[in-house]
Parts: C-alpha cells; structure tokens; sequence
C-alpha cells in the first residue's frame, strides 16, 4: 500500500488507523488525510516516539516491513 493508495482509500483507512493507533483522536485522524507523513507525526505526539519508530510502525502496518 503506498500513499495514493491511503488517500483513495482514506474513508476504509481510517478505521484501521484507529484500530492499529488507539491513542490518536478523531481529530488526529482527521488531520491525517490520508498522509503518511502526517500519520508519522501524529503517531510521534500522541505515543513520544521517535520518528524512526513511528516510521518503522507505518511501514509495517502498510506491509512493508
């Protein structure tokens, strides 16, 4: 899954950011609009994390690890 597919997809995403990301808000979520860069940053504030990580788990959660 790349980001185009994120964004074509982002009403069925956003349930699985959810699921993956209990901690991120709807507004987060919302916020995100189908951006791995801002999922990335989100994921950094929400759980104090460093980008590496957040990456790291984006990467994994789209299948890429």
């Amino acid at each position: 899954m790349n980001d185009l597919q994120i964004k074509g997809d982002w009403n069925q995403t956003k349930g699985s950011i959810k699921q993956a990301w209990g901690d991120l808000t709807d507004d987060d979520v919302t916020a995100i609009e189908g951006r791995r860069d801002r999922l990335v940053g989100a994921i950094q504030k929400r759980y104090g994390v460093a980008q590496e990580e957040a990456e790291r788990q984006v990467d994994h959660w789209m299948g890429k690890a």
